[in-house]
């Protein structure tokens, strides 16, 4: 299998400026093929890396550590370790980012809750009940 560029695009939900600076920012693992033309030719490899790519980036790594793991991966045999601590650092700031997103999504539920109540004729001056919007600076944590 063989992708335009184009093609490859819309498999991955890139955009093709995408792609291109993953391949100049040497982000991917290897040039990508070329047709005899000169046009891009992606296939199945290229494209499982490129979701590896994006998925690291959607996860908040910086392109730095992306580039370092591919310069890690393309490296082969030996660095198996370095690529494991990378993922591993990397593990702990997603779960921490899950861990604070998480918070926040309990504050907004616990809000969404006040509302419903409020809008439905239940009591709002149950014990413990906060209106966020007029809650004392700092007291937004839940």
């Amino acid at each position: 299998m063989s992708l335009t560029i184009a093609q490859a695009s819309a498999r991955t939900g890139l955009s093709i400026d995408t792609l291109r600076y993953y391949e100049r920012d040497g982000l991917l693992l290897r040039p990508v093929a070329r047709s005899a033309t000169g046009h891009r030719r992606y296939d199945e490899a290229d494209l499982e890396w490129v979701r590896l790519v994006t998925c690291l980036r959607a996860t908040g790594m910086p392109v730095r550590e992306v580039r370092r793991y591919a310069d890690l991966v393309r490296a082969g045999d030996g660095t198996e370790q370095d690529r494991l601590d990378l993922l591993h650092e990397h593990r702990e700031q997603v779960i921490a980012q899950l861990e604070q997103v998480t918070a926040h999504l309990s504050a907004i539920e616990r809000k969404i809750g006040l509302y419903t109540e409020k809008l439905h004729g239940a009591e709002t001056e149950r014990a413990g009940g906060l209106d966020l919007e007029r809650a004392p600076a700092g007291s937004l944590a839940p």
